[in-house]
């Protein structure tokens, strides 16, 4: 795709969505008059991340009366940074705004967004959530520590609670598409690029519809996720559970000596036991966060698409039929794959 040809909008809107059948007609209703407000010309790329509900449909049904959307439908689900992604990859757009489907971040910020880039002369511009009161006590408290954590790994520049909302221009847009990152954490990728940037602080809202796309299971995976990308610490932390587990060692042949050499009679099998298992279980640990590691190098060695493009209407005059269809139903256009560096498109 040439996305220096003449032509290219002002900006771009990418919108990854999953299973969002319910905040669809929403959605649409609160971002278009924003972006038609704005009096640049743009796109919206809403991403479908194989959806299983009517999520792709009813996008195609809106982009019949709005000529500004266009769906990029993906084969299979392929996970939020994924989606995103592809979004980003597809995107035309001299500048680039990623926002999710849910309506907890603002449409009505992405003016101010726009505005703070070309005043201030930045190439990012953060969304910065300075009222969380609408999310559990939970919510808050892990993700204040996820990014008191991430700090300290990738440095002051990650501004606190900034997430996959934000604005970032053309030139961001084409570095991140010569990385050759495999599971990229954009919230920590892109500030660790040194662009100059600005912030936009807003009020986090409430889920508009649906259910949450981020349980706990997936918030883990998102942490491990932006640890393993950021830092070799954990592989360190295997080397000082070593040290300790040595000199443990060291400490209790001392007190056998000791106790040997005092004629204390040492039944011998609980402390055994108790070595056995604690040499066990810190060996054990040190094998998983190597395993850990080296798959992801096995990954990239093997180079597979991050994710498969089903199809964009921008480029299918007449996409497929996908109401009610699985992701992998979609067989009437080519697949695009994508791998971790450069997009296939």
């Amino acid at each position: 795709m040439d996305i220096s040809a003449a032509g290219a909008p002002d900006l771009s809107v990418v919108v990854p969505m999953y299973n969002e059948q319910d905040v669809v007609a929403v959605f649409v209703e609160r971002l278009r008059p924003v972006l038609d407000g704005t009096g640049a010309t743009y796109e919206v790329v809403a991403v479908d991340d194989g959806s299983r509900d009517r999520t792709a449909r009813l996008l195609l049904d809106h982009a019949r009366s709005w000529p500004q959307l266009r769906v990029v439908r993906l084969r299979r689900n392929s996970g939020h940074q994924a989606a995103l992604t592809a979004g980003l990859h597809r995107s035309r757009g001299r500048w680039v705004v990623s926002i999710d489907a849910d309506l907890q971040d603002p449409p009505e910020v992405i003016p101010e967004m726009l505005a703070t880039a070309r005043e201030r002369g930045v190439d990012v511009v953060y969304g910065v959530r300075a009222d969380r009161s609408t999310d559990t006590p939970f919510k808050r408290g892990t993700a204040g520590l996820y990014y008191r954590l991430m700090r300290r790994i990738v440095g002051a520049d990650l501004p606190a609670q900034a997430g996959d909302f934000r604005l970032v221009s053309r030139d961001v847009v084409e570095v991140l598409r010569r990385l050759p990152e495999r599971t990229p954490v954009y919230r920590l990728l892109v500030p660790s690029l040194g662009f100059a940037a600005a912030e936009v602080r807003y009020s986090r809202a409430v889920r508009a519809a649906g259910a949450t796309k981020y349980p706990l299971r997936r918030m883990i995976a998102l942490a491990w996720d932006s640890t393993a990308n950021f830092t070799a610490a954990p592989l360190r932390l295997a080397t000082w559970l070593g040290v300790v587990s040595f000199a443990s060692c060291l400490v209790l042949a001392v007190l056998g000596l000791i106790a040997y050499a005092d004629g204390a009679t040492i039944p011998g099998w609980t402390s055994l036991f108790v070595a056995v298992l604690l040499f066990s279980a810190v060996q054990l640990i040190c094998l998983g966060l190597l395993g850990e590691y080296v798959g992801r190098i096995y990954r990239t060695v093997q180079n597979r698409p991050t994710h498969l493009v089903g199809f964009d209407s921008a480029e299918v005059p007449d996409p497929p039929d996908v109401t009610g269809v699985e992701p992998t139903g979609v067989r009437d256009a080519p697949a695009v794959a994508v791998t971790g560096g450069r997009a296939g498109d």
